[in-house]
This record gives structure tokens, C-alpha cells and sequence, in this order.
């Protein structure tokens, strides 16, 4: 009888294994398939993300240059820095509002539209106003007319940042919230995965491409000490590029502040928004009629935000008087 108990309890042992064997394997051929699946949506929300990609980039190209040649990468790595901070926070900011408050999501995007087209127009009312190194920048804006102290700089950098950051925060949010559209059906746990991922991907993605923009005149100036020809070509060619390529992004960030801000209270209103689709529409039948419906509902996007930007300037210029006269 014991030795019949003891084979009993083995055998009750084993059953026990193979179950706990079995359940493992398909615990793990589960994380697999959620593994495939992150990595398929983060993949199709990267895609959807894309546009404003290029327009983050653009926007904070620009917004970071013009500071000293050395202090370049640390500004970078500063904005980069609250790039993220600024995803720590929406991310669970998105997916709170998206499960309590989803009507909120629109009117908040619309809201940092608005922002991003007063920065627009600011930038064209200002276009004057002297660019490029900021030591020279400062001296002219001194009302003494002596030279920029260390001090200055260090602030001028500090504004840099700061500005830079705000303007992340709202792409940043367009971002999250185009990547969680792209999620919305899924598991909860899928959503957190994706968005993670996308944050940390568009982050790393951005910055990485704003730094190597921001130094590609100091690589060409390297290249140009090699003795190689090829590679003191390639250099001449990155130090020519350098400086235009800079007047383009400037001119793309400020563009790129119409057509998101704009493309942003367009899709919050929805009618406007219909009517421009059906405008664009009509342009469909025209030779090349698919690039004359994409170029004309931007057009018509960016120009809603440059209208919008001057009523809010003009307001905000409005309530910085009556504050100052009361």
C-alpha cells in the first residue's frame, strides 16, 4: 500500500509538471503573439505619425539654432531631455482622457493649435528681427548697444529651450493622439506598449536627426582637414549645404506651425473641415488631380491657421495692454 501510494503521488507529481510545462509554453507563445502584435501596431502608428514627424523636425531644427557652435549638442540634449519628460506626461495623460473623457481630446488639441499658429504668425510679424549668432543677437537687442555678456547668452539658450519644449508639447500630443487612435480596439496593456514605444522612438528619431542637422557644418569642416579628396569634397559640399539648409528648415518650422495648428482646428471643426475635403474634391479630375487635392486642403489648412494666429495675437496683444494700462 505505501509503495502504491508513493507511485501515486509521483505520477500526481508529473501530471503537475506537464501541466505547469504546458501552461508556460503557451504563457509564452501568448507573449509572442502580443510581442507581433506591438510590433505590427507601433509599426502602422509610426506610419500615421509620420507627417508630423517632419514637421517636429523642421520646428525643432529651427528652433534650436542659433546658439554657439560648442553649446549646440547641450541644447539639443536639453530639449531632447523635456521631449521626453513632456511624453512621460502625455502618455498616461492620452490614455486617461481617452478612457474618462475622449470628448476633451479635440477641444485640448485645438487649444495647442491655436498656440502653434500665434508662434506663426509672431515669427512672421518679427521676420526682421536679427538671426543667427546669438552673442550678435543679443548685443543688438541691448538697449545699452554693448556686447552680449555670458549671462545673456545663458538666458537667450534657457528661452531657446523652453520655447522648443512648448512647441514639442504640442506635436508630441498630436503624436500620442494619432498613435492612440491607431490602438484604440486594443487590450489596454497593448495600448501602453505601442505608445511607449512610439514615444521613445520619435523621440530618439527627432533629436538624433536635429543633431546631426544642427553639426553637419563642424563634420564637413573635419572632413575638409582629411587627406583624402573624396572626403574634403564631401566636406565642402556639408559646409555649403549647411547654412541654406538652415534658411530651409527656418522656413518649413514656420510653415510647418500653419499646417499642423491649422490642420488641427480644421479636423476640430468639423464642417470646415468637410468643406474643404469637398473643395479638394473637385480638384481630384485634373491632370495630376491627387497632388492638387493634397496641395490645396494643406493650403487651405495652413491659411485657417494663419487666420486664426493673428486673432490670437491680436487678442493676446489686446489683453498684454489693457493689463499694462490698468
Amino acid at each position: 500500500m505505501a509503495g502504491a501510494s508513493l507511485l501515486t503521488l509521483l505520477d500526481d507529481i508529473a501530471t503537475l509538471l506537464d501541466d505547469v510545462a504546458l501552461m508556460s509554453k503557451l504563457a509564452a507563445r501568448k507573449s509572442v503573439a502580443m510581442a507581433d502584435d506591438v510590433s505590427v501596431m507601433t509599426k502602422v502608428a509610426a506610419q500615421k505619425t509620420a507627417s508630423v514627424l517632419g514637421d517636429d523636425l523642421a520646428l525643432n531644427a529651427e528652433q534650436v539654432s542659433g546658439v554657439r557652435a560648442e553649446r549646440e549638442l547641450p541644447v539639443v540634449w536639453a530639449v531632447a531631455r523635456g521631449s521626453m519628460v513632456n511624453k512621460v506626461i502625455l502618455v498616461p495623460t492620452a490614455l486617461l482622457i481617452s478612457a474618462f473623457a475622449p470628448w476633451a481630446i479635440t477641444p485640448l488639441l485645438m487649444v495647442g493649435g491655436t498656440y502653434l499658429c500665434l508662434e506663426g504668425v509672431e515669427k512672421l510679424v518679427h521676420h526682421d528681427a536679427p538671426h543667427g549668432d546669438a552673442a550678435a543677437e543679443l548685443a543688438l537687442a541691448r538697449p545699452d548697444g554693448g556686447a552680449a555678456t555670458a549671462a545673456d547668452i545663458a538666458r537667450l539658450e534657457k528661452t531657446k529651450v523652453r520655447g522648443a519644449i512648448r512647441t514639442d508639447f504640442i506635436l508630441s500630443a498630436e503624436i500620442i493622439v494619432i498613435a492612440l487612435g491607431t490602438v484604440a480596439q486594443a487590450p489596454f496593456m497593448q495600448q501602453v506598449a505601442v505608445l511607449s514605444a512610439i514615444a521613445v522612438l520619435m523621440t530618439v528619431g527627432v533629436y538624433g536627426l536635429v543633431a546631426g542637422i544642427v553639426k553637419m557644418d563642424d563634420v564637413g569642416l573635419w572632413l575638409m582637414r582629411k587627406p583624402g579628396r573624396l572626403a574634403r569634397r564631401v566636406g565642402q559640399a556639408l559646409v555649403a549645404a549647411a547654412p541654406r539648409l538652415m534658411k530651409g528648415l527656418a522656413v518649413a518650422g514656420t510653415a510647418a506651425m500653419f499646417l499642423v495648428g491649422g490642420g488641427i482646428i480644421v479636423h476640430g471643426v468639423p464642417p470646415l473641415g468637410h468643406a474643404i475635403e469637398r473643395a479638394g474634391a473637385h480638384l481630384a479630375g485634373w491632370p495630376l488631380g491627387g497632388a492638387w487635392e493634397f496641395l490645396a486642403t494643406h493650403l487651405a489648412g495652413a491659411l485657417v491657421g494663419a487666420v486664426v494666429g493673428a486673432v490670437a495675437l491680436g487678442a493676446w496683444t489686446l489683453v498684454q495692454r489693457l493689463r499694462g494700462a490698468s
